[in-house]
C-alpha cells in the first residue's frame, strides 16, 4: 500500500508527463465546475420552463431532423454564383431574361486587400480563425431563443453567413438555424478558411452602385462605390465596405436611382463605417494613432459621383409572370423547407421567404414557362396599337384591358395591359379594379337563379316601377320601368329592375349566393347591398370577371385563371407545373340555359352593336357562335363587353384611371368596334379558338309554358276563384324541376300591388272587360341601347 508521500510523488511524475502544474490542475478544475454550473442552471430554467427534458428534446428533434448535407454538393451550392433566369412564352420562346441587376464580379483571394479581410473579421466574426464553423455559446443562445428565451438571431459566424446567403436563408425560424449550423460544421471540413472567407466576400450583399443598381462580391463594392479595385482599398475605404452586408440597402450611400442620399440618411453608413473602424482597433488590426487618423477621415470626399441608369424595358407581360412566379416560388420554398403554419404567424418570416424568392427567380438560373401564346399576344398589342383610338370619345385617351381565357383550364393566353406600358403601367387586364356594372348579373344573379330551380328560360319578371329601400328610383336610363319581361328580354336589354328583384327572390329564398361567389375566387365583401345585382358595391379586375364567364362558357366548371405554366431549374428538374382542379359552380344544366340566354344578348344587338359590326367586319367569324353580355356602371364610369366561344372567354374593360365618366353610348358604339376589331383579328390569326358549338344540357328540361306567364297552362285558384290559363305557347328551359303550373304569382318580383296589375293583364276585371287589349307583350317593352346601373346609397 503506498504511502502519503509516495502518492505526492505519483501525482508530481503524472503533472511533469503532462508538463502541468498544481495552479494548472486548479485552473482546470475551476472552468470545469464553472461549465457545469453554467450548464446545470440551463437545465434546471429549461426544466422549471417546459418539464424534464422538454426544452432539449425539442432542440435535439429539430436537429435530428436536418439532414448533413454530401460534401461535394455543399462545396457546390456555397461557392456557386448567381445564373440568368428568363421568361418564356408556351412555345419556349424568349420573353425576356429575369431582371437581376446584381452586378458581381468574383475574384481570388489575392486581388482583395487584407484591409478588408481584417475589417470583416473583426467586425463580424473576431474568431473566425479559431472556431469549426460554429460558436457554442451562440447556438446555446439560438437554442434558447427558439422556445422564447431570449433573441435567437445574432452571433453567427462568417461560416455561417455564408451558408445563410447561399443555401438556407435567413427566415426567423430554429428549423432553418439547425440547418445553417449543420452545415456550416459540414463546410469547415471541406473548405479552407481562406477559401470560405473570399466566397464570403464574393457573394455577400454591399446595397447599390453609384448607378442604383444592386452590387454583390467585394469587388463590385470596391468599383461601384469608390471605382477602385478591392485590392487597392485603403483602411476607411474597407472599413466602410465591410460594414455594408449587415444592412446593404440602408447603409449604401446611393438611392434606387443611383443618386447620393440625403445627409441624414447617408448617415447611418458612415456611422456603421466608424463601428467597424472602432472592431478593427479593438481587434487589434489598427494603432490608436491609426484608429484616431481614420475616424477623423470624411469618406464621403472618396464616393463615385451618382450616374443614374433608370431605363425600363420590359412590360406588362414580364412583370405579369414574375408577379405569380414569385408567389408559386415562395410556396415552393415553404414547403421546401418545411416551414410551419405556426413560424408563418411571424411577419419577418413571411418577408425573408418572400425576399427570397425573388432572389432565387433573378438569380437562380430558372426558366419561367408562361401559359401565353406568342402569336395571340403578339396579336393583341397590334389591336390596342391600331384600333385602341376607337375607344375615344373627344374627352381624351381611355384606357382598357382585356383577358383571354382558355375555358378547359384557365390559363392565360394573352392579355392587353393598356394602350401603352410607357405611359400608363397599371395593369388593366390583371391588377386594376373596377365596377362590374350589369357583367355581373349572369352569374351572381340569373345564373344562380337558374341553377337552383327558381325560374327557366322563358319566366316573366317584373319591371314595373320601383324604389330601393331609400326611396330612390331604380332607373334605367331615362326609364323608371315599364311592366312585365321576359328573361330573355331583361337581359337583352340589361333592364336593372328585374335582376333587383331576381337577387330579391334569391335571398328570401335563402339562398347562398356567396358560396357560388367564393368557389369562383370573385371577392364581395357585402352581400346585402340592394345595388349589387346591378353592379354596386363589388369591384373586379378584368380576369376575374373573365374567370366569372369561363366558368359558364366551360359547363359551370370554374378554373382559376393563371399565367405560369411550370418553373425548370439549371438543372432541368421541374419544381413546379400547373395542375388544373375545376370547381364546379353551376350545374351543366344551368350553365348551358345561360349561354343560350347570352347567344341572345349579342345577336339582339340592343345593349351593343359588337355583333353587327363583327359581320361587317368579318362575316366568318361573326357566324361562329359567341355568347356574352355588357356592362356598363353608373355615369358610364366603366364600360365592360364580355365574349365567350365554347374554346376561349375574352373579357374586355374600358375607361379612365380617375373614374371620370364617358359618353353614354361608349359601351354601345366605341367598345363595340374596339372588340369587333379584337375578335376580328384573332379569328384571322387562329380561327381555331372560335370552333365549336354551345349545346344545352343533356339533362335541361324542356317545358312547354304559356308565353304570357313562363309558367304552364292549367287550372289555378285564386281568392276562391278557379281560373283556367292557356294561350299561345313557347319552351323554357330549365336547370331542374320544370316549370310549374300558371299560379297568380307567375312574375318574378313586383309588389303586391304589381302583381295584380300583372294578373289583371291575363283576367282583366269583368268591370274593366272593354280594355281587354292590353297585352302581355306590350308589358315587355325594354330601353334599346341603354345598360347603365344605378347603384344604392348605402
Amino acid at each position: 500500500m503506498a504511502t502519503k508521500p509516495d502518492k505526492m510523488k505519483n501525482m508530481k511524475t503524472w503533472l511533469k508527463d503532462f508538463d502541468l502544474t498544481i495552479t494548472d490542475v486548479f485552473g482546470i478544475i475551476l472552468r470545469t465546475l464553472k461549465l457545469l454550473v453554467n450548464f446545470m442552471a440551463i437545465i434546471i430554467f429549461l426544466i422549471g420552463l417546459f418539464g424534464a427534458g422538454v426544452g432539449f428534446g425539442y432542440i435535439a428533434s429539430l436537429f435530428d431532423n436536418v439532414k448533413v448535407p454530401e460534401s461535394s454538393a455543399l462545396v457546390s451550392q456555397i461557392t456557386e454564383l448567381s445564373r440568368i433566369s428568363k421568361v418564356v412564352y408556351s412555345d419556349n420562346s424568349l420573353i425576356s431574361e429575369v431582371s437581376s441587376d446584381l452586378l458581381r464580379v468574383p475574384v481570388d483571394g489575392a486581388a482583395i486587400s487584407d484591409n478588408v479581410k481584417h475589417a470583416v473579421i473583426a467586425t463580424e466574426d473576431e474568431t473566425f480563425e479559431s472556431h469549426n464553423g460554429v460558436v457554442p455559446k451562440a447556438v446555446i443562445r439560438a437554442a434558447l431563443g427558439s422556445v422564447g428565451l431570449g433573441s435567437s438571431s445574432g452571433g453567427s459566424t462568417l461560416t455561417q453567413q455564408l451558408v445563410k446567403q447561399q443555401l438556407v436563408g435567413d427566415a426567423p425560424t430554429f428549423t432553418r438555424k439547425a440547418n445553417e449550423i449543420v452545415s456550416a460544421l459540414a463546410l469547415e471540413r471541406n473548405m479552407s478558411k481562406e477559401d470560405i472567407l473570399t466566397t464570403y466576400l464574393n457573394v455577400s450583399p454591399f446595397g447599390r452602385n453609384n448607378q442604383g443598381k444592386n452590387i454583390a462580391g467585394v469587388e463590385e463594392a470596391a468599383q461601384g462605390i469608390f471605382g477602385k479595385s478591392a485590392a487597392d482599398l485603403t483602411v476607411p475605404q474597407a472599413a466602410f465596405i465591410a460594414g455594408l452586408p449587415q444592412s446593404p440597402i440602408v447603409y449604401s450611400p446611393y438611392s434606387s436611382d443611383g443618386t447620393f442620399k440625403s445627409d441624414e440618411n447617408m448617415a447611418f453608413g458612415i456611422a456603421r463605417q466608424k463601428d467597424v473602424l472602432y472592431n478593427m482597433h479593438r481587434a487589434g488590426y489598427l494603432r490608436q494613432d491609426e484608429y484616431e487618423t481614420y475616424l477623423a477621415y470624411d469618406i464621403k470626399q472618396d464616393f463615385k459621383a451618382p450616374n443614374p441608369v433608370t431605363a425600363d424595358t420590359k412590360d406588362y407581360l414580364y412583370y405579369a409572370v414574375m408577379n405569380e412566379a414569385e408567389k408559386v416560388m415562395y410556396d415552393y420554398l415553404i414547403k421546401r423547407d418545411h416551414v410551419s403554419e405556426h413560424d408563418l404567424k411571424n411577419d419577418a418570416t413571411v418577408e425573408a421567404y418572400q425576399n427570397l424568392a425573388k432572389q432565387e427567380l433573378s438569380q437562380g438560373g430558372y426558366t419561367i414557362t408562361s401559359t401565353v401564346d406568342k402569336n395571340l399576344y403578339s396579336t393583341l398589342q397590334g389591336v390596342v396599337a391600331n384600333y385602341g383610338a376607337t375607344l375615344d370619345y373627344g374627352a381624351g385617351l381611355v384606357e382598357t384591358g382585356s383577358v383571354v381565357l382558355d375555358n378547359q383550364t384557365g390559363a392565360i393566353l394573352g392579355f392587353i395591359g393598356g394602350r401603352d406600358y410607357a405611359n400608363n403601367q397599371n395593369n388593366h387586364a390583371l391588377d386594376t379594379k373596377r365596377s362590374p356594372g350589369s357583367t355581373i348579373k349572369p352569374f351572381l344573379v340569373y345564373g344562380v337563379a337558374i341553377d337552383q330551380g327558381l325560374m327557366g328560360s322563358a319566366s316573366i319578371l317584373s319591371n314595373y316601377p320601383t324604389t330601393f329601400y331609400d326611396g330612390t328610383p331604380i332607373m334605367h336610363g331615362a326609364s323608371r320601368g315599364t311592366g312585365m319581361m321576359t328573361l330573355q328580354s331583361a337581359l337583352n336589354a340589361s333592364a336593372n329592375i328585374p335582376a333587383f328583384w331576381t337577387y330579391k327572390l334569391l335571398q328570401e329564398k335563402g339562398v347562398d349566393v356567396k358560396s357560388y361567389m367564393d368557389k369562383m375566387n370573385y371577392d364581395i365583401a357585402m352581400y346585402n347591398i340592394e345595388s349589387l345585382p346591378l353592379g354596386g358595391g363589388a369591384e373586379t379586375t378584368v380576369v376575374g370577371n373573365t374567370n366569372a364567364y369561363q366558368t359558364l362558357a366551360n359547363g359551370g366548371a370554374y378554373n382559376k385563371n393563371y399565367i405560369v405554366e411550370k418553373i425548370t431549374a439549371h438543372d432541368g428538374k421541374v419544381i413546379y407545373q400547373h395542375e388544373t382542379k375545376p370547381v364546379q359552380v353551376y350545374s351543366k344544366e344551368a350553365a348551358s340555359i345561360m349561354n343560350y340566354l347570352m347567344r341572345g344578348v349579342l345577336a339582339s344587338g340592343e345593349t351593343s352593336t359588337f355583333k353587327g359590326r363583327l359581320a361587317v367586319l368579318n362575316p366568318t367569324a361573326a357566324s361562329k357562335d359567341l355568347v356574352g353580355k355588357t356592362g356598363t356602371s353608373n355615369d358610364t364610369a366603366d364600360v365592360w363587353l364580355m365574349v365567350s366561344s365554347p374554346r376561349i372567354t375574352i373579357g374586355t374593360w374600358a375607361g379612365h384611371d380617375d373614374n371620370t365618366g364617358m359618353d353614354f353610348l361608349t359601351g354601345y358604339n366605341n367598345n363595340a368596334a374596339y372588340m369587333a376589331y379584337l375578335v376580328s383579328t384573332l379569328h384571322d390569326a387562329n380561327p381555331s379558338l372560335f370552333d365549336g358549338q354551345f349545346a344545352l344540357a343533356d339533362g335541361v328540361i324542356a317545358s312547354s309554358v304559356l308565353a304570357s306567364t313562363g309558367q304552364a297552362p292549367g287550372t289555378t285558384q285564386y281568392n276562391g276563384r278557379s281560373y283556367s290559363v292557356s294561350g299561345a305557347m313557347t319552351t323554357s328551359y330549365w336547370a331542374k324541376n320544370g316549370a310549374p303550373v300558371t299560379s297568380y304569382n307567375f312574375m318574378v318580383g313586383g309588389t303586391n300591388s304589381d302583381r295584380a296589375r300583372a294578373w289583371n293583364t291575363l283576367f282583366p276585371p269583368k268591370s274593366s272587360s272593354s280594355s281587354k287589349s292590353k297585352s302581355s307583350s306590350s308589358e315587355e317593352e325594354s330601353e334599346e341601347e341603354d345598360d347603365t346601373e344605378t347603384e344604392a346609397s348605402e
